[in-house]
C-alpha cells in the first residue's frame, strides 16, 4: 500500500481518453490493435497506447473486451488512466492498476460515493448495563437521505477490490469524529470503526484522523477506535503499532468481537486494548446457551486481568442482557437499548 491509495483519483470524464501504460513493447501493439478493433481511435507514445472514446459505456466495453483477449500476466503488467483531453496527459498523470480501474469502471455509482464522499453517519446508544443511562454512541457509515443508495458492507468490498479501501475508511473515520462534534456532548465516548489493512504506518497515515478530532473541538479521550473483525489479524505486532499510535494520542482503542471470527482471548492477551466487545453471535439468546455463557465469562475475566472494560453487542432481548449482568459485562449495545439513527437528529435532539 501506498499514499497514492489514499488520495482521490478524480472522476471519469463523459468522454475523453484512456491510457494504458505497459513496460511491453509487444503488449503496447496488441493494445493499439485492439483499439482500432474496438473501432477507437489508437494513439502510440512510447510505452503507453492511448485512445480516444465518446462515452462511459464504450470505455466500459473495451476494459470488459482487454479483459476476454489479454491473460492474466499481461493484465497484470497494465496501468491505466483517464483525461479529458491528450493534452492533459502528463508525468504527473496518476497511475492506477487495469483491475482496480475496470473495478471503477464497472460500479461507477459506488466509485462516486466514495470520490465524493456522498456518507453520512448513523449513530447507535451504548449504555451502562447497571444504569442503563447513556455511555456513548457507535458512529456508523450510512447513505445520505438524498443520495444514492448502498450497504455499507457492499461498499467495502467494492473499495478494498478498487484499491480504495484506505481511501474510505479514513474518510469515513474523519466523517466520523466530525458529525460527532455537534452531536454527542463532551464526556461521551464516540466509538469509530477502522481497517487496519488500510494503515501502512500508523504515525503518517492517522495524521488525518488526529487531525480532524482537534479541528473539531473533540476531546482525545472521549474517542475510541475499533478494530474491525471483519479482517484475518496478519501481523499482530502492525496492529499493536497502529493501537500505540491512537493511544499516545490521549485515544482509546477497542477489540470488536470477541468470541468469534479472528478475535480471540489470546489476541487480547496479546493487543491490550482499552474496551472488548463480545461478538453479537455469542449474546444472541445466551440465556438457553450455557456455553456462550461461559464464553462470556471467559472474556470477561481476561478483560478484567488486562484492565479492559467489556461491551456486549447485539443485545435484542432482557434475558441476553440479565446474562451479561450476571457475568459482569459492564456495557451494551443493541436494538434492546436503542436502534441506530441518523447523526443529524442526535444533534437536533441535543440541541
Amino acid at each position: 500500500m501506498s499514499c497514492s491509495q489514499c488520495r482521490p483519483t478524480g472522476d471519469f470524464p463523459e468522454s475523453g481518453f484512456v491510457h494504458i501504460r505497459t513496460d511491453h513493447p509487444v503488449l503496447v501493439e496488441s493494445l493499439m490493435n485492439l483499439f482500432n478493433e474496438h473501432g477507437l481511435e489508437g494513439i502510440h507514445s512510447g510505452n503507453v497506447a492511448s485512445a480516444k472514446y465518446s462515452n462511459l459505456i464504450e470505455l466500459q466495453e473495451f476494459m470488459e473486451k482487454s479483459l476476454e483477449t489479454f491473460n492474466e500476466i499481461a493484465v497484470g503488467s497494465y496501468y491505466c488512466s483517464v483525461t479529458s483531453t491528450l493534452e492533459e496527459m502528463s508525468v504527473f498523470t496518476p497511475w492506477i492498476s487495469f483491475q482496480h480501474f475496470y473495478e471503477r469502471m464497472k460500479y461507477i455509482d459506488l466509485y462516486e460515493i466514495i470520490q465524493q464522499q456522498l456518507f453520512t453517519t448513523h449513530s447507535q446508544p451504548i449504555v451502562s448495563l447497571q444504569s442503563e443511562e447513556i455511555y456513548g454512541y457507535e458512529f456508523l457509515l450510512r447513505p445520505l437521505s438524498d443520495g444514492i443508495e448502498f450497504k455499507p458492507y457492499e461498499l467495502f468490498q467494492f473499495a478494498e477490490q478498487a484499491g480504495l479501501q484506505a481511501l474510505l475508511d479514513g474518510n469515513a473515520r474523519m466523517t466520523s469524529i466530525r458529525n460527532s462534534s455537534g452531536a454527542v456532548p463532551p464526556g461521551l465516548k464516540r466509538f469509530i470503526n477502522f481497517l487496519p489493512s488500510s494503515i501502512y504506518d500508523p504515525k503518517h497515515c492517522l495524521a488525518t484522523t488526529f487531525k480532524a478530532a482537534a479541528e473539531a473541538g473533540v476531546d482525545p479521550n472521549d474517542l475510541v477506535f475499533e478494530v474491525v473483525e471483519t479482517e484475518e489479524i496478519a501481523d499482530i505486532n502492525h496492529l499493536k503499532s497502529i493501537l500505540t499510535a491512537y493511544q499516545e494520542q490521549g485515544m482509546k482503542v477497542a477489540l470488536d468481537d470477541l468470541g468469534a471470527g479472528h478475535s480471540t482471548l489470546p489476541v487480547l492477551k496479546e493487543l491490550k486494548p482499552d474496551y472488548v466487545k463480545i461478538d453479537r453471535k455469542i449474546i444472541s439468546f445466551c440465556d438457553e446457551d450455557s456455553s456462550k455463557e461461559e464464553m462470556i465469562q471467559q472474556i470477561v475475566e481476561v478483560a478484567r486481568e488486562i484492565g479492559a472494560v467489556v461491551l456486549a453487542e447485539g443485545i435484542e432481548r432482557r434475558e441476553e442482557a440479565d446474562i451479561a449482568i450476571r457475568c459482569g459485562v459492564e456495557l451494551a449495545q443493541g436494538y434492546y437499548f436503542g436502534r441506530p439513527v441518523s447523526t443529524e437528529s442526535l444533534a437536533a435532539a441535543v440541541q
